[in-house]
């Protein structure tokens, strides 16, 4: 028994040693509980560069996480398990986290850099006087296809396009519930915020009979299955398409001219941050115009930051498809919270289409 207990304590002095030495080799690193911070981002959404020079300018560490939906990012905060110190969530999602107190209010004097916006990403429905956030993507939602792979009767203007017949099993869905419902309304030449649940059911009903033409319904390997010909079609946001279209240049990309999404996803400070003045560092930091240039080569979607054009490639910035004019972005509608219940309409919807294929 003593032996045991002797044994015990030595692994409870080792596990002490070694915590100790490890708050050493962060401490002599410059890296404390006091200067890092901790970014909770979308997949392959920054260029890890960045963080790099974040944190060789700054002296402040950065724990980079990722998430895979507004709804998943939004239950992570909610729970609390985590000090997240800047979020990425998209526009409705600002909306409702707002409406939950779950937001610290930017202090615009912190960033200077704020000037580098372009003013139309600026004082939007979901966050009047950008209290809340700060621009950091927009984009739409629209199709890439392969134009050699489908009829010459599609031109994608449409998106009653998708149903043709020549696309059987050959058209990829992004695995979202706002942005598949979205277009199935779209066609139906509703709104994309639609809340009569009649109207709802009768887009989700014609997505029922778009069945035979999917091939699957995926996540961020949509892009690369595009890019290596694995189907003629895909609905998908901008800034994907646009990097499948570097690696593939037969590629091309359409937003239908019923309509369709205009989305916006912004850095916030969740009230979980323990570092908000580090929390201002980053988002000025990513304000600068040669950061945000070289963020948004690297990403390929489109950057709010007028200052940040000039730095990048003309080629792209002139493509109306990914920087659309005032005009083109007037056509379209941004997502806006809808509230619990009807939300969780629309999931319901979207998962009893997925149920369907099967």
């Amino acid at each position: 028994m003593k032996n045991l207990i002797r044994a015990l304590s030595l692994v409870l002095i080792d596990s002490f040693v070694l915590l100790y030495i490890v708050h050493r080799l962060n401490t002599a690193q410059g890296y404390t509980g006091e200067n890092t911070i901790t970014v909770y981002n979308w997949g392959d959404y920054i260029d890890p560069e960045l963080l790099d020079q974040f944190e060789d300018e700054t002296g402040i560490k950065v724990i980079y996480e990722t998430f895979d939906s507004n709804e998943a990012m939004l239950t992570k905060i909610e729970q609390g398990g985590t000090s997240y110190d800047i979020a990425v969530p998209s526009e409705y999602m600002i909306d409702k986290m707002k409406q939950e107190d779950l937001l610290l209010p930017i202090d615009h004097a912190q960033l200077p850099n704020l000037k580098n916006i372009d003013p139309r990403f600026l004082n939007l429905a979901f966050d009047e006087n950008n209290e809340y956030s700060i621009p950091y993507f927009w984009g739409t939602v629209g199709i890439l296809y392969h134009p050699d792979k489908v009829s010459d009767e599609i031109d994608f203007k449409q998106w009653d396009d998708l149903w043709h017949p020549s696309l059987k099993n050959d058209v990829l869905l992004v695995d979202g519930a706002r942005e598949v419902i979205g277009f199935g309304l779209n066609s139906l030449e509703y709104s994309l915020n639609e809340t009569d649940k009649a109207r709802l059911l009768e887009a989700k009903n014609k997505l029922d009979t778009l069945t035979p033409n999917i091939k699957a319904i995926v996540g961020d390997e949509i892009k690369l299955l595009m890019q290596n010909n694995e189907a003629a079609v895909a609905v998908l946001w901008s800034g994907t398409a646009q990097d499948a279209m570097w690696e593939n240049e037969s590629l091309e990309y359409m937003v239908p001219e019923e309509g369709s999404n205009l989305w916006f996803d912004n850095m916030v400070i969740p009230k979980t941050t323990k570092n908000k003045e580090a929390a201002h560092q980053f988002i000025n930091f990513m304000l600068d115009p040669k950061v945000a240039a070289q963020n948004a080569e690297y990403v390929g979607y489109s950057t709010p930051n007028k200052a940040a054009l000039p730095h990048m490639d003309e080629e792209t910035t002139s493509d109306e498809r990914f920087y659309p004019d005032e005009e083109q972005t007037a056509k379209l509608e941004v997502y806006e919270n809808l509230g619990k219940q009807m939300l969780a309409y629309y999931n319901e919807l979207f998962l009893e289409f997925k149920m369907h294929r099967k």
